[in-house]
């Protein structure tokens, strides 16, 4: 999202106004579907690139990791250059990353392509909200317009395995990206015509720099916690990849400090509910994605459900926190920012909670936990967005926007990492099998490397290790349940706290 001032243009027809509008949801729709439209896919793309453990985190963590390490500057550069020219461009590479992810013949060409396909989404994304904020000039319609966005942006990630599923119930996995090219195609020439141009601002400088420098960072502490999370870690590249990371973090705080135009203006924490409004949306998303990346593939690898099956089984999941969107959007102003930022998170622990007791119950009690879980996900993203917004002076409109994107994408990053991270030790550390059936290393890995050497082996040898890996398994999948959960209950009690203190200190 960018909120810089922008010029207005000659009145847009309502149809053409409320397409272009289309035009950027589908778009936006694209890039955070594809954040975890992986999930059910995951079983099947280990099989046939014979994926590893590591190797299945990167093919979803690349994608957030560029995302979040290029917003920022993209951004500046959508300034620069104009957000339709940038949106337009992004589209073009976002097309092309999805044919050749599709058609990725290792893990390795997957990362690659992935990687490409996050430059795509990160030149659209920042221009979603500015060329709506450009194209609606009525205040009403701009505010019944970005709620649809907002709808779009929160529920889109919960939506990505219900697509996944579908696809993979009649198609092979590379279907998840393939889907993606006729719908860029027909978006193309439509945001050429209805899209309006604005106007670009040559003197707007670009820190492209910046921008490579937090990606770094975040790149090295993350790979620092997938190699902790390995049955047998190395801690001494854990601790190289993790000061490379603190390093270039530390040097890109240090250049933003001293920036004119700083990508970030580390002033704006100083507001308790701008910080703790950041803290929110970065624990909301790291514990739904983290969730929904164990979640998807326990449905299918212990309990034998198809993609599909998997899918619409977490679709009520993924309809409350869509609804949960506007309706919280409704009730802040009466409400109060702080109150229904830390009883939206509440009331996440308490789904993601009575989820990890019950996950063995009958559907229906299942299904009741998901839909607290996404309700109170989806209230929690939508008041972490609007109180980022508020809290911001308007000046540093488009920063805070920006800002609370990557806040999202490194919410994503951290989920999926921490909690894939969690999985992989406690699934190794509770599998025990004798040492005389001289299995390869890879079983220890994850449930479904563990599948797939049962295959060579006798019905008797490959039924034991079936039953044993899938109880690790269940055993993990209840250590992240538990993790997620106790994110967000602490989260939800500091968040009170701190803005309760920060009130009384203006008393």
């Amino acid at each position: 999202m960018n909120k810089h001032a922008l010029t207005h243009s000659p009145a847009i027809p309502s149809s053409s106004r409320w397409l272009v509008l289309a035009i950027v949801s589908i778009a936006l729709l694209l890039i955070v579907v594809d954040m975890t439209v992986l999930y059910t896919a995951l079983p099947r793309l280990t099989a046939d690139l014979s994926a590893s453990a590591s190797a299945k985190l990167w093919i979803v963590n690349i994608y957030a990791l560029i995302v979040s390490g290029l917003l920022l500057g993209m951004g500046t550069l959508g300034d620069r250059l104009g957000h339709k020219s940038l949106f337009i461009a992004g589209l073009v590479i976002f097309c092309i990353a999805s044919l050749c992810a599709a058609y990725s013949p290792t893990s390795g060409a997957l990362i690659a392509s992935r990687a490409l396909l996050a430059v795509g989404a990160a030149m659209m994304m920042p221009a979603t909200l500015s060329i709506i904020r450009l194209t609606f000039t009525d205040e009403n319609e701009r505010s019944v317009a970005i709620g649809i966005w907002a709808a779009v942006a929160f529920g889109g990630a919960a939506l990505g395995p219900v697509v996944g599923g579908l696809l993979l119930e009649y198609f092979w996995w590379g279907s998840v990206f393939l889907i993606n090219v006729p719908i860029v195609l027909v978006a193309i020439p439509l945001a050429w015509m209805y899209i309006p141009k604005g106007q670009a601002n040559k003197t707007r400088p670009w820190d492209f720099v910046g921008s490579l420098q937090i990606m770094a960072g975040l790149v090295g502490v993350t790979y620092a916690l997938k190699e902790i999370g390995k049955r047998e870690p190395s801690w001494a590249i854990a601790v190289v990849a993790l000061l490379i990371g603190i390093v270039f973090l530390a040097i890109f705080v240090r250049r933003q400090q001293r920036s004119l135009h700083p990508l970030i203006d580390f002033s704006l924490f100083r507001n308790t509910m701008f910080s703790s409004s950041v803290a929110a949306a970065i624990v909301s998303a790291a514990a739904l994605l983290g969730m929904e990346l164990v979640f998807t593939q326990r449905l299918q690898l212990v309990l034998d459900m198809s993609p599909l099956e998997a899918g619409i089984f977490i679709l009520p999941l993924s309809l409350a926190a869509f609804a949960a969107g506007p309706l919280t959007g409704r009730i802040l102003p009466r409400l109060g920012s702080a109150f229904v930022l830390s009883l939206s998170l509440l009331i996440s622990g308490l789904g993601m909670g009575a989820y990890l007791f019950l996950h063995d119950a009958a559907t229906a009690i299942q299904i009741a936990c998901l839909i607290v879980l996404g309700a109170g996900i989806g209230a929690a993203m939508t008041a972490a967005s609007s109180t980022i917004m508020q809290s911001a002076p308007t000046d540093r409109a488009g920063m805070a926007a920006s800002i609370e994107e990557v806040s999202y994408e490194l919410g994503s990053v951290v989920g999926v990492t921490l909690m894939g991270s969690i999985l992989s030790l406690v699934y190794a550390s509770r599998l025990v099998l004798p040492d005389s059936m001289a299995l390869p290393d890879i079983t220890w890995d994850s449930l479904d490397e563990a599948l797939i050497v049962s295959k060579d082996l006798t019905p008797d040898m490959a039924q034991m290790v079936n039953a044993a890996a899938r109880t690790s398994f269940d055993g993990a999948f209840v250590a992240v349940m538990a993790t997620a959960t106790l994110l967000l209950l602490v989260t939800a009690g500091i968040v009170w706290w701190t803005n309760r203190k920060a009130a009384s200190n203006r008393l």
